[in-house]
């Protein structure tokens, strides 16, 4: 049995997209964000990247899975990358999410509410009627 073959660095976009899990396009657009610093290119052009770039790629994709905004990433990224960062700055960022994430819950739900009771009064039947139509339009 042949032993798996160690990654060669650098490697071209759709390589670095695919191993850090996003597509090329969004590699670019956090590229033109600025974050991720603009890497090395070939003599024809193509962008390679290292291993430290899919590492920050794969940073940047867990961060917006928890949906972290792109300023926040480009918070925590600076943060991650300083050695000398002080902790409390990184669960400041992360309470401040937990807080917001907890506001838009809790906006959903009164939404999930109010349209549960418009829902319950309507007959749903073959008539015009339709007290969901009227509460659209009466706001």
């Amino acid at each position: 049995m042949n032993a798996p073959r160690a990654a060669r660095w650098p490697v071209p976009i759709g390589v670095a997209a695919e191993r850090a899990g996003v597509s090329a396009r969004m590699v670019r657009h956090y590229e033109s964000l600025g974050l991720l610093t603009p890497v090395a290119r070939t003599g024809s052009g193509y962008r390679q990247y290292a291993e430290a770039d899919v590492h920050t790629l794969r940073f940047i994709r867990r961060a917006r899975d928890l949906g972290f905004s792109m300023e926040e990433i480009a918070q925590l990224l600076g943060l991650w990358q300083d050695k000398a960062r002080a902790s409390s700055q990184v669960k400041r960022i992360a309470q401040k999410h937990i807080d917001n994430l907890a506001e838009r819950i809790a906006a959903m739900q009164a939404m999930q509410r109010s349209l549960q009771q418009l829902v319950g009064c309507c007959q749903g039947d073959e008539r015009p009627d339709c007290p969901i139509l009227d509460d659209l339009a009466a706001h």
